[in-house]
């Protein structure tokens, strides 16, 4: 299924780029969410008359998102509190929602689902790195101290 991307996607491309994608992620993700529209000639068109109006759209996210990734800057580290065992490992987990907190606590601005953690939930006692991906072209990196209570 060919589709026209209506904003940038990882590793799709570019605003205007026609993508072949399957049609279950075109269908149900990026048609209803506005990211795309199906490559016909009338939807090519009729995004040839709004081009101008989608990138300056684009633009303006990138700089939001760069003033976000600013705000991290300043904010460079955060502490958690969690409860830990004598060997240092926690009971439970340090995940992205008591990130976001701390964060959003600290003074700055992200959700949980742009917290990258390929590793999976924190459950030791340390100092860690966590990526925070606020566009698709601005990621920043803040680290994490989680401390015993």
């Amino acid at each position: 299924m060919e589709v026209i991307l209506l904003e940038k996607l990882g590793k799709l491309g570019n605003i205007g780029d026609i993508a072949n994608v399957k049609a279950g992620y075109g269908r149900n993700y990026l048609i209803p969410q506005g990211k795309a529209l199906f490559a016909t000639k009338a939807n090519l068109e009729e995004f040839e008359t709004r081009r101008a109006d989608l990138e300056a759209a684009a633009a303006n996210k990138m700089e939001k998102a760069e003033i976000r990734a600013n705000k991290l800057i300043e904010i460079a580290s955060v502490t958690i509190a969690a409860n830990a065992g004598d060997e240092g490992k926690l009971f439970g987990s340090v995940g992205t929602r008591e990130i976001e907190e701390a964060v959003n606590n600290a003074g700055g601005d992200i959700t949980k689902s742009e917290i990258n953690m390929p590793e999976g939930a924190i459950r030791n006692i340390g100092e860690y790195s966590v990526e925070v991906q606020l566009h698709t072209d601005v990621t920043q990196a803040i680290t994490v101290v989680v401390e015993a209570e």
